[in-house]
């Protein structure tokens, strides 16, 4: 099958965040929107908020390749992103970044 919009890579930071801040780090994000969208091989960005008693949230990004996401974390523009971590303290105790190749993706039809 072919990858959902042509996406092959897919980076997860799975962040720990302390319940009294997970609307902190939900503004962070939404303050930073875009920063990440104009990059070359970007596909999409999601941010999964804890849906249960757990405290790990997942920042998802889609790549063309790794390639592409890798010059991302290495742009300037990755910096400038996560600016606010460095000027306001991180908000997550810690974090851990999965890669993944697209084996398989299946879509709903469009209709």
């Amino acid at each position: 099958m072919k990858a959902q919009e042509d996406a092959v890579f897919v980076a997860i930071n799975a962040i720990e965040v302390p319940a009294e801040r997970a609307d902190e780090l939900a503004e962070r994000f939404a303050n930073r929107a875009g920063v990440v969208s104009s990059s070359p091989g970007f596909v999409r960005f999601e941010l999964f908020r804890p849906a249960d008693e757990n405290t790990r949230w997942l920042v998802v990004t889609h790549w063309r390749s790794r390639d592409d996401f890798n010059a991302w974390l290495n742009s300037q523009r990755f910096g400038q992103g996560h600016a606010q971590e460095r000027s306001g303290g991180p908000v997550g105790t810690g974090s851990e970044l999965w890669q993944f190749q697209v084996e398989q993706s299946e879509s709903a039809p469009k209709t």
